[in-house]
């Protein structure tokens, strides 16, 4: 196995591209997935018309079908509603003040929440459970992370006519909302407070390639902000569906977001897998595949290479050890009561 990522990295330092992934489908394909159609609509829907809450759901209902869009809609409603009633009365209201009014509904407890507050799911440290990742469990259990939180607060934010949406970091999601002078905020939504760019660049280690690149911290159009519930939708079907079903679901994404850092990398593990399912594990090596299959392999060893090179090209780096280390040190000390929140 490891002789193939040689080659692998050989090839890459070589500079072989090439596009397209027909091999990639040609063995093997899985029947039409419905969920496409679907999240087709959802994506390709104008501007406009885009519902943050609706969509969601709908996504949601992909991975789990028990999904109430009925009751999970209501209780959307209804926790605007809480938030309504403690806004001030009669005078002009602020950004500042909306933002800060729906951050202690939700994270202060008091009998606007039941003095039961939302709050991040410490027992799943690295945020990687896709339940703790839907906003209808969020929205039953209080307990979320780094995905159901920020969506949860950008719907409710939407609904209290905010100026408000999503962003993506390395591993994690953030709020933007936009100030009365125009200037972007970020909202930390783990903890309800907020934090600079530069401070998220310096603990999340993100390069200015990928500042500039725009894959990170940028505040995301509605259409794009949809793509967010779409990770989790990709983490979904990457655990549990095989890889050829997994790259019809990149497409859809890298359709409105061509540089979709977390769609390259979803399509980039869906290549290694298919290499290792369809090739690694009969063969020790390249060379001692039959010559019939050796044409379809270096298609999608290619593609393979072409797509690190862009990921690499983006200024997306690893997770090093160090920052790793950080994020779980602060998730001990939450833990501890030493600190309100994680990142």
């Amino acid at each position: 196995m490891r002789r193939w990522f040689v080659t692998l990295l050989i090839s890459l330092a070589a500079g072989i591209s090439l596009p397209g992934h027909a091999a990639v489908l040609a063995k093997g394909t899985p029947p039409k997935d419905p969920n496409l159609r679907t999240l087709d609509s959802l994506l390709q829907q104008p501007e406009e018309r885009i519902d943050l809450a609706r969509a969601e759901v709908a996504i949601e209902r992909m991975i789990d079908p028990s999904v109430d869009e009925k009751a999970t809609l209501g209780l959307l409603d209804a926790w605007a509603s809480r938030v309504k009633a403690r806004l001030p009365q009669g005078e002009a209201i602020s950004n500042d003040t909306k933002v800060g009014v729906l951050a202690s509904t939700l994270y202060q407890p008091g009998p606007w929440n039941d003095f039961h507050p939302f709050s991040y799911d410490l027992d799943d440290e690295l945020g990687l459970s896709i339940p703790g990742k839907l906003m209808s469990h969020y929205l039953a259990t209080r307990k979320g992370n780094c995905v159901s939180m920020p969506v949860l607060f950008v719907i409710l934010g939407h609904k209290l006519g905010l100026p408000i949406t999503l962003a993506i970091a390395p591993n994690h999601v953030l709020a933007k909302y936009k100030r009365d002078n125009g200037e972007w905020m970020n909202i930390e939504a783990t903890t309800g407070g907020t934090k600079s760019d530069s401070k998220y660049q310096e603990e999340l280690g993100i390069t200015p390639r990928a500042i500039a690149t725009g894959i990170y911290l940028r505040p995301l159009s509605q259409r794009e902000a949809l793509l967010v519930p779409v990770d989790t939708l990709m983490q979904f079907y990457r655990e549990n569906r095989p890889p050829e079903q997994v790259m019809p679901v990149t497409d859809a994404v890298l359709k409105v977001d061509p540089n979709n850092i977390v769609a390259l990398l979803v399509r980039r593990d869906a290549y290694r897998r298919i290499v290792d399912d369809r090739y690694a594990k009969q063969y020790p090596t390249p060379d001692q595949m039959p010559p019939s299959m050796r044409d379809g392999y270096m298609e999608i060893y290619r593609n393979q290479v072409a797509l690190v090179q862009k990921i690499q090209s983006l200024g997306w780096v690893p997770e090093t050890q160090e920052h790793r280390t950080g994020y779980l040190r602060t998730v001990e000390q939450a833990k501890t009561g030493q600190q309100g929140g994680v990142r």
